[in-house]
C-alpha cells in the first residue's frame, strides 16, 4: 500500500466561489495526487429571502443555477484534468439545515447534476456509484450541523474532520470555529458520533472558496492505496483506509492486529501497532479507546542526534506586504542527496463571499506553484506569495526537503538574490532568516534541520481488556507547530 493526498472538498468560480477552475486544477496538479472540485448546488430548506438575509439567499441561488448551467462544461473539465497525471473525482455540494451539509463524490466522469432534499434523495438520484461526505460537522443541529440520527455510514463510510472552518473532533481540540456561521456544539463533533455507535473514517479538506484545492494549513484527505488511480482511490476511500490532516504530510499507518484504520475485527486480545514519520518535531501520539487515552508518546523524550541518515529542512517564504511576491529557489547539496520534496503552498484565502469585500472572480489564485527535483542533489522551486492577514492570520508557503546525508554534508540554498550555505551540523544548530529589503520586506525562514530520530517513530501495545461490545480506537498524532493527524477507527468486537 502508498499513502496518497487530496483534497476532496474546495470551491472555485464554478458557483459562488472565486477563481477560474482552469487555475484550481492547475493549482491541485502542483501539490496534491487526487483531487475533487465541488460545485455548490442546492439548499432545499433555505431561509426566506428578508432584508437581512436578501444577500446571502441572492449570492446562493447565483451560484446554484450557475453551476447547472454549466454543469457538461465543467464535468468535461474535471474529466480532462483526470487524463493528465491527477485523480479527480466528479462532485457537488448539498446545503441542508436539516441534516446538516454534505458534497456528492463520484468517480463517475458523466455524473448528472441531480436534486434532493436529502443525502439519500442524492445518492438514489444519481444513479451512479457515489458517496456523500459531511462537511463542517460541528454546527448546531438544524443550522447546517450534522444530523447524527440520519447519520448512514453506508453512504457515508467518511466524514471531514477539519477544513477552513476548523476541527470537529471534540470540544478540546485546536482550532475551534470562527467562521461566521457561529461556534462547534460537542453535540455534533466526531466524538459524539463514535460514542453513539456510529461507524465511519475520517477525512480533511480545504473548504476553499477562491480555487486553490490543497490551500496548506487547510486540511487534506490522506488514503491508502494500492496505486494512484481513480479505481484504487475511490476503493480506498470508500473501505475507510483514510485519515485527516491539517496542514503537514504526517504519514501514519495504525492497525490491530494485522487489520488497518477503517476496518473491523473480532478478539478479546489486541495488538495496537503504529508507525508515524511526522515533517516538524513531535508534540505527541495519543491512542485513545472510546475516546479515553491510553498510550501517550511524548516528543519531548531524548532522542540522540545520529552522525548519519536523514534529515528534513524546511524552507518558510512570505511575511511583508499584501502584495504578490515571485520566489524563485534552489537548493544543492553536497556529500548527501534529496531524498523527497513536499510542498505546502497557500494562495489568497477566501471562504464565502461578502458584502464588505470584492475579488478578481477569475484571477484571485493565478499564482505560481512549481517545484523541481532536478537530480539527486539539486531541486528548484518557484511560488507566489502574499503578507499575512494578520499576526495570527499566516499567509506563508513552504517546502520541507527530505536529505541523506551526515553531519558534514553541506547544503546551499539561492532564494531570489539571497544565498546561504551551510554544514548539517550548523543547520541543526541554528536555521537562518534574512530579509529581502531593508523595512517590512517580505523574508524567508530556513529552519532548523531535523534528524530522524525526532521524525521517525513507531510503536506497540496489548490491550487485553474488552470494555463495551465494541470498542472503538484510534490515533491522534500533533507537532511542534501545532499541524495534526487525526488517524481514522479500528473497530473491534468483542469474542463473546
Amino acid at each position: 500500500m502508498n499513502i496518497y493526498w487530496g483534497d476532496l472538498h474546495n470551491h472555485c468560480g464554478i458557483t459562488y466561489g472565486f477563481g477560474s477552475l482552469e487555475h484550481a486544477i492547475e493549482r491541485a496538479k502542483s501539490q496534491l495526487d487526487f483531487c475533487a472540485f465541488t460545485g455548490h448546488a442546492m439548499w432545499p430548506d433555505m431561509y426566506e429571502k428578508r432584508p437581512e438575509t436578501e444577500f446571502v439567499v441572492d449570492f446562493h441561488e447565483v451560484g446554484f443555477k450557475k453551476l447547472n448551467d454549466h454543469w457538461p462544461e465543467i464535468r468535461e473539465k474535471v474529466k480532462k484534468a483526470g487524463q493528465e497525471g491527477l485523480v479527480t473525482f466528479q462532485g457537488y455540494e448539498l446545503h441542508s439545515s436539516q441534516y446538516g451539509d454534505h458534497h456528492l463524490l463520484s468517480p463517475e466522469d458523466d455524473l448528472p447534476l441531480v436534486y434532493g432534499r436529502s443525502p439519500e434523495d442524492l445518492i438514489k438520484a444519481c444513479g451512479k456509484d457515489a458517496i456523500v461526505i459531511p462537511h463542517h460537522i460541528g454546527y448546531p443541529a438544524g443550522y447546517r450541523g450534522i444530523n447524527w440520527d440520519a447519520f448512514d455510514s453506508s453512504i457515508s463510510p467518511v466524514v471531514e474532520v477539519y477544513s477552513k472552518h476548523g476541527c470537529g473532533m471534540c470540544e478540546e481540540a485546536d482550532y475551534p470555529y470562527y467562521h461566521n456561521m457561529g461556534p462547534r456544539d460537542g453535540r455534533n463533533l466526531i466524538y459524539e458520533g463514535l460514542k453513539r455507535g456510529k461507524q465511519f473514517s475520517f477525512v480533511a479538506s480545504t473548504d476553499h472558496h477562491a480555487g486553490f484545492p490543497g490551500s496548506y494549513g487547510d486540511g487534506m484527505a490522506a488514503v491508502w492505496a494500492e496505486e494512484k488511480s481513480r479505481e484504487n482511490i475511490w476503493k480506498a476511500i470508500k473501505a475507510g483506509r483514510t485519515y485527516a490532516v491539517t496542514g503537514d504530510r504526517i504519514r501514519c499507518s495504525f492497525d490491530i492486529n494485522g487489520v488497518p484504520m477503517g476496518a473491523k475485527t473480532y478478539g478479546n486480545r489486541r495488538k495496537i501497532h503504529w508507525s508515524v514519520e511526522t515533517e516538524y518535531a513531535l508534540d505527541k501520539i495519543v491512542i485513545y479507546k472510546n475516546q479515553v487515552p491510553i498510550y501517550v508518546e511524548n516528543g519531548e523524550t531524548y532522542r540522540e542526534v545520529p552522525d548519519k541518515g536523514r534529515y528534513k529542512l524546511r524552507v518558510e517564504m512570505g511575511w511583508g506586504k499584501q502584495n504578490l511576491y515571485r520566489w524563485n529557489g534552489r537548493i544543492q547539496v553536497t556529500g548527501g542527496k534529496i531524498i523527497a520534496l513536499n510542498p505546502y503552498f497557500r494562495g489568497r484565502s477566501v471562504l464565502a463571499p461578502s458584502q464588505d469585500e470584492s475579488y478578481d472572480a477569475d484571477s484571485i489564485n493565478d499564482i505560481a506553484t512549481y517545484t523541481s527535483v532536478i537530480d539527486e542533489d539539486r531541486a528548484e522551486w518557484t511560488c507566489d506569495t502574499v503578507g499575512n492577514k494578520s499576526t495570527l492570520h499566516p499567509s506563508t508557503s513552504s517546502l520541507v526537503f527530505e536529505i541523506q546525508g551526515d553531519l558534514n554534508t553541506i547544503v546551499y540554498f539561492k532564494i531570489n538574490h539571497k544565498e546561504y550555505k551551510a554544514s548539517i551540523k550548523d543547520l541543526l544548530e541554528y536555521g537562518y532568516v534574512t530579509e529581502m529589503e531593508y523595512y517590512h520586506s517580505q523574508a524567508f525562514k530556513i529552519h532548523p534541520a531535523l534528524p530522524c530520530t525526532r521524525y521517525q517513530f513507531e510503536g506497540e501495545i496489548v490491550d487485553n481488556v474488552p470494555q463495551l461490545s465494541q470498542d472503538v480506537y484510534h490515533m491522534e498524532v500533533c507537532q511542534k507547530n501545532r499541524q495534526w493527524a487525526y488517524v481514522s477507527p479500528v473497530y473491534v468486537k468483542n469474542n463473546e
